[in-house]
């Protein structure tokens, strides 16, 4: 008898874009230890491609720019001639600016809607005919708390996460008739490469300023993102779609007065 696969995610093929540090790494380290095969795709080449080689035969990687469609279809098709098949992508690269409105020219807008909404629209456009075919397909858009509540000096981020959050509802109703489904995860702040390297406002990583402000009393990490992203992609979601899961430790729970 074929050995049946083990852990919550045995026998899937994973797409994961921007998987090369952050949130998407943890997200790759944890499906591969729950059974599956990941692709991971991103534009940091050599980052990306050591992730992969950490995890050995159960990883690939692909140079994937989110906005560009060729770059989608070479990632797709790597799942699927290199692991035979592809069940569950993360849709997970984004970029984040802080400007005004008064100070983003479009030019700052659009580069940051490329990357953050266009590639999440390429992305689901992408595997819609390889999932079809899966059974057991599932779609998780890495949205923000900023795609439900607006914040002030990033016009283009959050105009961008609220189109993730919009979009993942339509995508929801198009294709859960084809066996996929679709739903947005939004975190709060969160220990990644990207926020220690902006060093965003009061943002701190240790407990203090805002994040000690947040009920749970510190910052999110990668790893809690990921056992998000996991239950999403499991079975242990089956009949959740067109849903937005929020991971901030309580942030948008309401003000501390105390």
């Amino acid at each position: 008898m074929p050995e049946t696969p083990k852990g919550r995610l045995g026998g899937r093929i994973a797409l994961i874009s921007g998987g090369s540090r952050g949130q998407g790494a943890a997200e790759a380290r944890l499906f591969t230890a729950e059974g599956a095969k990941v692709v991971i795709g991103d534009v940091l080449d050599d980052e990306g491609k050591a992730v992969a080689e950490e995890l050995g035969e159960a990883a690939a990687y692909v140079h994937l720019d989110v906005r560009r469609k060729e770059d989608w279809t070479a990632a797709v098709s790597t799942a699927t001639d290199s692991f035979g098949g592809l069940d569950v992508l993360i849709n997970n690269a984004g970029v984040f600016r802080l400007s005004s409105i008064e100070d983003t020219t479009p030019d700052d807008y659009m580069s940051l809607i490329e990357v953050n909404q266009l590639g999440v629209f390429l992305g689901m456009q992408a595997v819609i005919a390889a999932m079809t075919t899966s059974g057991r397909a599932s779609i998780v858009n890495i949205s923000s708390i900023d795609g439900l509540v607006g914040m002030a000096g990033s016009v283009s981020y959050v105009a961008s996460k609220f189109a993730v959050r919009g979009m993942t509802k339509v995508a929801a109703l198009e294709l859960g008739p084809r066996g996929i489904r679709v739903n947005s995860i939004h975190p709060g702040g969160v220990d990644t490469p990207m926020i220690r390297d902006l060093q965003v406002g009061d943002i701190t990583l240790d407990g203090t300023g805002v994040m000690g402000k947040v009920p749970l009393g510190r910052i999110g990490t990668p790893e809690d993102v990921a056992r998000l992203a996991l239950f999403l992609a499991s079975d242990d979601s089956s009949y959740c779609t067109g849903s937005e899961f929020t991971i901030d430790g309580g942030l948008l729970a309401g003000p501390n007065l105390f």
